[in-house]
């Protein structure tokens, strides 16, 4: 028979982290609706931004860094315009810096993997720079066996990232670019969907082959050349505003997707556990009653068995 105290003690347990689930279904649920609006926000700048980005781009005939004022990597941007032989990849992985997400970090890093692997297989080395702190627990454990390399790892960004958060990644990326440790840049990253799901996708960068292909779903449409746009004061000095601009907005606009994304999974999840307490509960409850029955009716019996042996 089970201990009555022993299951009271687990019900009150179960009650407690009921609480705390609860509690953080809320939050989740208050903060995913504060991100839900700036990524909505965001989209439409990106994407006409990237429109804005492909057609001076395919109106500009060569890339050239005569007359430029260059003091970051981000701003040479006739290096990062460059194609070349692609010995190693940069991977740029967004996580979280909180657990409690359901498979929201599980299903980034297995999707990393998969991709490291995949340029494995072609000979293509693979450098890591990791956004959050159970993506850099998890990928540095993996690490160890040498078929790939983190870089650099920041946790100490908010879950409200900002331009400052993106800019800082993105020199980062383009020094790397700029100083041939890298030969492609791109981000694993989540698409926020709505309330209930997010989709794990790969957004390219560097080298801009395709622009429409940089920002996932809301990619810009093809941009044929307009023969009558003209440059002022030039190409090269607009592109040089105009590359850095537009990497730093789709790793910002990653970083916003990736937020949202988490505090969804977040919600789902709490919610979930929430409703497994109180089904443990119940389960437990009836138990709990039974075991309370089962003793009452054998303290009753003692108490009958002992008065008809008085009466003998």
């Amino acid at each position: 028979m089970p201990n009555l105290l022993d299951i009271k003690a687990r019900i009150n347990s179960i009650q407690n982290t009921k609480k705390i689930t609860k509690a953080m279904k809320m939050v989740a649920a208050a903060k995913v609706k504060r991100s839900q609006v700036k990524v909505l926000a965001a989209r439409p700048f990106s994407k006409a931004l990237a429109e804005a980005f492909a057609k001076v781009l395919s109106a500009a005939e060569v890339f050239s860094a005569s007359g430029l004022n260059i003091t970051r990597a981000i701003d040479n941007y006739p290096v990062l315009m460059q194609r070349r032989e692609q010995k190693t990849a940069g991977i740029l992985v967004v996580t979280s810096n909180r657990g409690l997400a359901g498979a929201y970090n599980a299903n980034v890093i297995r999707y990393v993997m998969k991709r490291i692997q995949e340029y494995k297989e072609q000979g293509i080395n693979s450098k890591l720079f990791v956004v959050g702190s159970k993506g850099k627990s998890v990928l540095k454990r993996r690490s160890e066996n040498g078929d790939f390399e983190i870089v650099k790892s920041y946790t100490n960004i908010s879950q409200e990232p900002n331009s400052s958060n993106a800019i800082v990644i993105a020199e980062d990326l383009a020094q790397a670019f700029v100083d041939n440790e890298i030969d492609s840049i791109e981000i694993v990253t989540t698409r926020f969907k709505n309330m209930m799901s997010y989709k794990v996708e790969d957004w390219k960068i560097l080298p801009v082959d395709d622009v429409k292909n940089a920002l996932g779903d809301d990619s810009a449409e093809s941009s044929s050349v307009d023969p009558l746009m003209a440059f002022e004061p030039d190409a090269d000095h607009i592109l040089q505003k105009m590359v850095p601009m537009f990497i730093t907005n789709i790793i910002y606009q990653a970083l916003l997707e990736a937020v949202a994304s988490e505090l969804a999974a977040r919600m789902t999840a709490m919610s979930a556990a929430t409703n497994n307490a109180d089904e443990m509960i119940r389960v437990l409850t009836i138990d709990y009653n039974k075991a309370r029955q089962a003793a009452i009716t054998q303290e009753i019996s003692e108490v009958v068995s002992g008065a008809d042996a008085l009466k003998n």
